[in-house]
């Protein structure tokens, strides 16, 4: 995995902006529903150039496909995990309360409303079908994987960037997305979703490119289940964290990057997973980079962390500089300020300028709009230069 032994690189959390023509039938071949499977590998493919082309024309130095040959980072997996079965949801379904929720009730109760409208204007309407294990899991995806590892092979030919990486769900959200009614503990189902998830991400390895694991669930359980302890929730990590070290076997984990994060909620939070309350489970992943949250208004003051917590020598830190929960696009001298903080307590050479999270993961639509968040990766890649000018004088 490259380091930032020149300059400071830069880098993302993996899901950009994806061309709206490409969102209807992504999203129907991700729900099992009609479409045209050769058109759409068309799209993927010419889609999948023109991003990898443009991050390499902004200046990002570790790029990806932008995650464009699936609907989101999650969904994607409905199609690869086989033991599924669709089930038909319970009439008037409502999600769990977080701590969160229960803190702001009317302000999160109008954006449960305004986030159907949104599902109705894109024809997404609420899902009434959920994947339910039924079977033994195993992974059916390997078409789906080739075509995407061969589509960013092909796109990074001819571009000049330091690295690729491509991104993969954790065992961890894959029992949060699929309710067992199959295997008989919740530790026997976590250790077959590992064994399933292993293929993929040795795929990803043997095809050159650097693996990144998605687990936003490590950290959002604390927010999902208000009646848990922290003790409790220390035990769920390390749990599920033994399970992707399961499904990490074999992979060297210098081609390793680990990304966790508070999920796409953009509102009221304050009950978030404070970082000196995981940080030292995290590191026990078998990876050699760490993607974190570090850019958003309830998490930048973090970087003190790192000062009472030692990051092993060769260890390295991602941390979002530019965030996807606010519009504002980010002023290349605070992006500056934001890598000098972290290059301050760990070093410079083991610190890679990254997001807070990705920028296109719903299913109603983008989060944020496609030219804010190519303005956010230009103020990236603007504050990274000023950083390394600085760090390197």
């Amino acid at each position: 995995m490259k380091a930032s032994e020149r300059r400071i690189l830069t880098t993302h959390v993996g899901s950009l902006p994806r061309p709206r023509e490409l969102l209807a039938p992504l999203h129907a071949r991700d729900s099992g529903e009609p479409h045209d499977a050769a058109a759409l590998e068309r799209q993927i493919a010419a889609a999948t150039a023109a991003v990898v082309r443009r991050q390499a024309e902004l200046g990002i130095d570790i790029l990806n496909d932008g995650e464009y040959g699936r609907a989101s980072f999650a969904t994607y997996a409905n199609t690869r995990i086989g033991g599924l079965e669709r089930v038909m949801r319970p009439p008037g379904h409502i999600a769990r309360p977080t701590r969160d929720s229960l803190a702001f009730p009317a302000v999160y109760e109008e954006m449960r409303k305004m986030f159907g409208a949104r599902r109705a204007l894109t024809g997404r309407p609420e899902d009434a079908v959920s994947l339910v294990c039924t079977g033994p899991i195993t992974y059916v995806g390997h078409q789906s994987l080739n075509a995407d590892l061969a589509n960013l092979k092909a796109a990074t030919q001819t571009i000049g960037a330091e690295e690729a990486f491509v991104t993969a769900i954790s065992p961890t959200n894959l029992e949060m997305y699929f309710e067992n009614r199959y295997y008989k503990s919740e530790e026997d189902y976590l250790l077959a979703l590992a064994d399933a998830m292993r293929e993929e991400y040795k795929a990803i390895v043997d095809a050159g490119f650097v693996l990144q694991v998605d687990d936003p669930r490590l950290i959002t359980h604390w927010n999902r289940v208000p009646e848990l302890s922290l003790q409790a929730n220390r035990k769920f990590m390390e749990v599920r964290i033994e399970a992707l070290n399961h499904a990490l076997t074999g992979i060297p984990e210098q081609r390793v990057r680990f990304h966790t994060c508070y999920s796409i909620n953009v509102a009221p939070r304050v009950h978030d997973l404070e970082m000196k309350d995981y940080a030292d489970l995290m590191l026990k992943v078998r990876a050699q980079a760490y993607s974190i949250e570090a850019a958003n208004p309830r998490h930048e003051h973090e970087w003190r962390v790192w000062k009472d917590i030692k990051l092993p020598e060769h260890k390295v830190l991602i941390p979002g500089v530019v965030s996807h929960c606010v519009y504002q696009v980010e002023h290349p001298e605070l992006v500056a300020e934001r890598i000098e903080r972290f290059a301050s307590v760990i070093g410079r050479e083991r610190v890679i300028a990254g997001t807070d999270c990705g920028f296109a993961t719903s299913r109603a639509g983008d989060e944020v709009h496609p030219d804010v968040a190519w303005a956010k990766l230009a103020a990236l890649v603007q504050g990274a230069r000023i950083a390394s000018a600085r760090l390197w004088s």
